[in-house]
């Protein structure tokens, strides 16, 4: 088969997201289909909205000899309304790949009011879906039924073998120092680190200490709200960040 995956930038992106569209691109090569990686201009969502109203960009996946196309549905502002023009030119099913809603973020309620009407005309406007997880599936179905034809596609699993026994585990659950923590995933809002340092904050010091792996630099103002918040909580110590790694 031929195959477009349609994407914002770089697959190389150090995001679980991207993680999962390398994989797939990986196995569907691996299993002897052309894959062909269509990348948009990474740009902030007001600035991908004229990207609907462009007959080049049209014109580009309109030519291409695909027998199907993946969006990743990050790319939703650049094609809630193409895809309606694209769609009455072309011969291949439009299929979108869904990790998560942008409308199902916290943040201000006239805000999702807009993601969300930009998103239920995307999700429309595809023919089917693949989804990452049972929830996901669920909050797409709330907004547009379940018409279209889905599958429920999981990213992960145990891919490596434990170092430690079971019998190590449990005396190293027994020595008398502090918790290491890790968490890892790229330093925005949703991922919750501010929560997890709120509840750590209650914990005595010696009994725990975390490092933080991810990229600091996708929103620069959650970021200093989290430094101001181990300054606050007087976690200096405790907690170290490593960036990416």
């Amino acid at each position: 088969m031929k195959i477009g995956l349609l994407i914002y930038g770089s697959l190389e992106i150090l995001s679980g997201g991207y993680l999962y569209d390398r994989q797939l691109v990986n196995h569907l090569r691996s299993a002897g289909d052309h894959v062909e990686v269509i990348s948009l201009p990474s740009r902030s969502y007001l600035r991908h909205l004229p990207d609907n109203f462009s007959g080049a960009l049209k014109r580009r996946l309109a030519n291409l000899p695909l027998d199907i196309l993946l969006q990743d549905e990050l790319n939703h502002p650049s094609l809630f309304y193409l895809n309606y023009g694209l769609r009455s030119q072309v011969q291949y099913p439009l299929v979108s790949i869904i990790h998560h809603l942008r409308s199902s973020e916290s943040r201000p309620a006239w805000q999702n009011y807009l993601y969300r009407w930009v998103e239920n005309r995307y999700l429309r406007s595809v023919d089917g879906f693949v989804f990452n997880s049972d929830t996901t599936r669920l909050v797409v179905q709330s907004l547009v039924g379940e018409s279209k034809p889905s599958v429920v596609s999981f990213p992960a699993g145990d891919r490596l073998r434990p170092d430690l026994s079971q019998e190590q585990i449990v005396i190293k659950a027994k020595q008398n120092r502090a918790l290491q923590l890790l968490f890892l995933g790229n330093v925005i809002p949703r991922k919750g680190l501010h929560t997890l340092l709120k509840a750590l904050a209650h914990i005595p010091d010696h009994l725990w200490c975390l490092t933080v792996v991810g990229n600091f630099e996708m929103n620069q103002p959650y970021m200093s709200r989290i430094m101001m918040q181990v300054k606050e909580y007087g976690l200096e110590d405790l907690v170290q960040f490593t960036g990416s790694l």
